[in-house]
């Protein structure tokens, strides 16, 4: 196998792990600080046969990935938060007509146009509840350069086998962040596509329930006659209100993540067999927090850390495991505290769970962390 070392910027990192994933449609709208991937997007997806689009806003931008993924190509987007707000409806449509996408998020300052060149870790909760409705969520958070090349070709896996749009979630800091990765040969990547209907096209059902739960798709120009909308439909694709048809295809779209945790959960765990003082983070955060946990050990103190890769869905048993020595969490993040309140429902009941945050555009540093490491300790 072929290994090719490159110093890499993060946003262009997810541009390359993009494209080795098969990604041959982008569009997009410039937005700080991502830009950087549509930049990279435009020159390298003409050197593989794929289009680039500069669209004329953000919602237009996530409406074409739809339209070139219904029509069979892998495709993507990047954005960060006001542009990830304005998505919000097209990202519930993927959702519920079942297309395949990828949605970068490049987290900045908010609210509102807030900071755009400073980090932030503030769209967390809306990866999950952005769009209305019950829907299923997949959401990474890579936390190095190289992890957003991986993360990144992981996404478009997972986008392609449960029908779905797949959220990378990283934050300023990472997106700029310059680090040497090794780059494997295309051809020895393992890479997924989404299910094709095959077989008779007669009386064919684009939205029928399978083994596991994720219908074939029809490949345009096959014959298939199929109706995509963003109503509720029945196996048939058009719309119902019949409340056992309602009920049975929005479970199914939920059944999608739920049944398959095992496959989609991804994360980390250093020095938590013993750990007293559990650390959850993710992102930037956590590889301060993997440097605090260092420094407390060699000061004696029991701390450990648990890094989540996939945010949503939470890897909740792994997350118990991990903490089933400590005696208090803290969840450093870069913002009031969001994830915090997953940390509580999962564990809260029988752990206190501390947050740690800053809001002014500043990266948490292991200092920090490691104050809060000793005064729970302390405890």
């Amino acid at each position: 196998m072929t290994v090719i070392l490159q110093n890499l910027h993060g946003n262009h990192a997810c541009a390359m792990g993009a494209i080795a994933a098969g990604c041959r449609f982008f569009a997009g709208y410039p937005i700080t600080p991502s830009s950087e991937i549509a930049e990279r997007m435009s020159r390298e997806l003409p050197l593989v046969g794929g289009t680039f689009v500069q669209m004329e806003d953000e919602i237009a931008s996530i409406a074409a990935v739809l339209g070139a993924s219904a029509g069979g190509i892998k495709s993507m987007t990047a954005t960060s938060g006001p542009g990830f707000s304005l998505k919000q409806e097209n990202i519930g449509l993927a959702a519920a007509a079942e297309i395949p996408c990828v949605i970068a998020n490049v987290m900045r300052g908010g609210p509102s146009t807030g900071t755009p060149t400073r980090p932030a870790q503030g769209d967390i909760m809306q990866a999950r509840w952005g769009s209305h409705g019950d829907r299923p969520v997949i959401a990474l958070a890579p936390a190095s350069v190289k992890e957003v090349y991986d993360q990144t070709i992981r996404a478009f896996n997972l986008s392609e086998r449960y029908r779905m749009p797949v959220v990378l979630l990283f934050d300023q800091v990472i997106s700029h962040l310059l680090e040497p990765i090794e780059l494997a040969d295309m051809a020895s990547l393992e890479l997924v596509d989404r299910p094709w209907a095959t077989g008779d096209s007669a009386g064919f059902e684009p939205y029928a329930s399978t083994e596991t739960g994720v219908p074939p798709m029809p490949r345009p120009g096959d014959g298939y006659r199929t109706h995509t909308t963003g109503l509720t439909h029945g196996e048939d694709g058009f719309p119902t209100q019949d409340p056992e048809v309602v009920t049975r295809a929005t479970q199914r779209l939920l059944d999608k993540v739920e049944n398959h945790r095992a496959d989609i959960e991804s994360y980390e765990c250093h020095d938590t067999e013993d750990a007293e003082v559990l650390i959850v983070a993710y992102g930037i955060s956590a590889r301060a927090a993997r440097a605090a946990v260092r420094r407390a050990r060699g000061q004696g103190i029991a701390a450990g850390l648990f890094r989540p890769i996939t945010i949503w869905p939470f890897p909740e048993e792994a997350l118990k495991a991990a903490a089933s020595k400590a005696k208090a969490i803290l969840v450093p993040e870069m913002n009031a505290g969001q994830l915090v309140l997953e940390i509580e429902r999962i564990v809260g009941h029988d752990l206190p769970v501390a947050g740690l945050n800053r809001i002014d555009g500043q990266a948490i540093n292991p200092d920090e962390i490691l104050q809060r490491i000793k005064e729970l300790a302390a405890k």
